[in-house]
């Protein structure tokens, strides 16, 4: 789907019960009837009440000449707009149709869609839309967007983006149903899957440090001092010394002594955080569809796409 920029969610319906039913849905989704406009074209004094007698009688007046007073006393809810012939509108969007001067439409219906933030090259199509009989449904949706297009689009809606699409299967629904008169519709309805994602904690890492004792051991060169005793003989002679006791010679003797220190140095650094990595799951679930079934019963010749067909006796 191509999105506007608009908060403003236009939908077109080929059929006018399916447009009601979206505004229905609309409604029960939470969307009031300030945000919701329905528009179309009718015939020649028709106008829509909404079942309301009392509205019903004020606007057939309006409609015979009583001027758009009577529109603007009844809160701007609906209007006959004589832009593309009689123009059929409920909702805000039908203030902005009617001018307060006289009942003439204010720059037409693409003017008011313009108003509402549709680009002007997408309100002249829908405003054609219109004019060739389709139902144009207006939801000024703001940041419920999305939620809004897809109640329009289960009824069958499309707009300026998907219009392409829209008319090829409009064309062949219509060949099926050339000649035929006083149908009625059955709506097939079927289940679909929808899946909803939320964050749960699957689980907890813990990062800590633990103290442990091992026993390490450094070789460690070191010096000492040693005392050489080297004796020489001498060949006797005189000496002018006498003979004493108690003579002696005093050497200190040094070595190294090793000391062992101990200080905490940084040897690794651990970073601890984490990252989102994307993976897919598989689904199912049972879902119901309805299929539809034609049952003949005599000499009756059923012409369509009907895949399960029974002959009744």
């Amino acid at each position: 789907m191509t999105m506007s920029k608009s908060s403003t969610v236009v939908g077109v319906f080929h059929d006018r019960s399916h447009a009601e039913d979206a505004v229905r849905d609309l409604r029960h989704a939470g969307f009031s009837e300030s945000q919701i406009s329905l528009v179309r074209k009718g015939r020649e004094g028709e106008v829509h009440t909404e079942g309301s007698k009392a509205a019903e009688g004020a606007a057939t007046g309006a409609a015979a000449g009583a001027g758009v007073a009577a529109l603007v006393s009844l809160g701007m809810s609906f209007g006959i707009i004589p832009v593309i012939g009689p123009i059929l509108a409920v909702g805000p969007l039908a203030a902005a149709l009617l001018s307060a001067a006289g009942g003439a439409a204010a720059a037409g219906l693409m003017g008011a869609l313009v108003g509402l933030g549709i680009p002007e090259h997408e309100a002249k199509y829908y405003e054609g839309e219109v004019g060739s009989g389709r139902t144009l449904v207006t939801v000024k949706a703001d940041s419920r967007y999305d939620e809004a297009w897809k109640i329009l689009q289960r009824h069958g809606a499309y707009n300026h983006g998907t219009a392409a699409k829209a008319k090829t299967s409009a064309g062949s629904t219509c060949a099926s149903a050339v000649g035929a008169e006083g149908g009625q519709t059955m709506k097939v309805h079927e289940e679909e899957l929808h899946a909803r994602k939320a964050p749960v904690q699957a689980g907890e890492v813990r990062v800590r440090k633990d103290v442990v004792t091992e026993q390490k051991t450094l070789t460690v060169p070191v010096q000492r001092e040693e005392v050489v005793i080297e004796r020489h003989p001498i060949s006797g002679h005189a000496s002018a010394s006498d003979i004493r006791p108690g003579a002696e010679i005093r050497i200190p003797v040094k070595e190294e002594q090793v000391r062992v220190e101990k200080q905490a140095v940084v040897k690794e650094e651990v970073h601890v955080g984490k990252r989102t990595v994307q993976e897919t799951e598989n689904v199912s679930g049972t879902v119901r569809k309805e299929k539809v079934k034609v049952e003949q019963e005599g000499d009756v010749k059923v012409k369509g796409n009907i895949s399960d067909t029974k002959n009744r006796k």
